[in-house]
């Protein structure tokens, strides 16, 4: 059951490399892009964290060991999104042509990104763990959820993986993802 969610999160791991994923020699790009990954990098660092967290705990945790981890995992995650939304809102129009729906993609898919994880947090709080059957059943909807945040706007991030912007931000350090822990045994 908890394979499930912990595959669902990594598709959310997905999402932002998506962000961070896109090279032209234009001074002018390299220097947005240098300016969003620098602020994006934090944020990653705490989307790995918060994922190693559920794995670690999806092992062998019990219900309530599992439902504290997976809510503040997903608070988390959910802050480490509006974050990055700021940061690409606060960069401004990345200089290339179409440069402002680029930026305004980006912005509201991460917004709405943060909002979904916000509400997988809100879903994670209301399971009740005394019944384990019924946690069971009640963390596979959150699973499945969790896929379909995985999957919003997948064109707006795309969009930001094509061109200069996206090549420029592959060669940032900053916009790398950070290296996650090896899964525990069970994960």
């Amino acid at each position: 059951m908890n394979k499930k969610l912990v595959t669902a999160l990594s598709g959310g791991a997905a999402l932002l490399m998506a962000l961070s994923g896109c090279s032209d020699d234009n001074g002018e790009v390299d220097g947005y892009a240098k300016k969003v990954c620098d602020e994006v990098q934090p944020q990653l660092t705490k989307i790995t964290k918060a994922n190693e967290s559920i794995t670690s705990t999806a092992a062998d945790g019990k219900p309530a060991d599992i439902k504290k981890a997976d809510s503040a995992a997903f608070q988390e995650i959910s802050a480490a999104y509006a974050a990055m939304s700021d940061s690409v809102e606060n960069a401004g129009v990345p200089p290339v042509d179409g440069g402002e729906k680029v930026q305004s993609d980006a912005v509201k898919e991460l917004d709405a990104t943060s909002k979904a994880y916000a509400d997988l947090k809100d879903s994670v709080d209301k399971l009740k763990t005394k019944d384990q059957a019924d946690f069971a059943e009640g963390l596979k909807g959150v699973a499945e959820e969790l896929g379909k945040v995985n999957k919003v706007g997948d064109d707006a991030i795309k969009k930001l993986q094509s061109g200069e912007i996206g090549t420029a931000m592959s060669k940032q350090s900053g916009c790398k993802r950070p290296a996650a822990a090896t899964p525990t045994k069970g994960s």
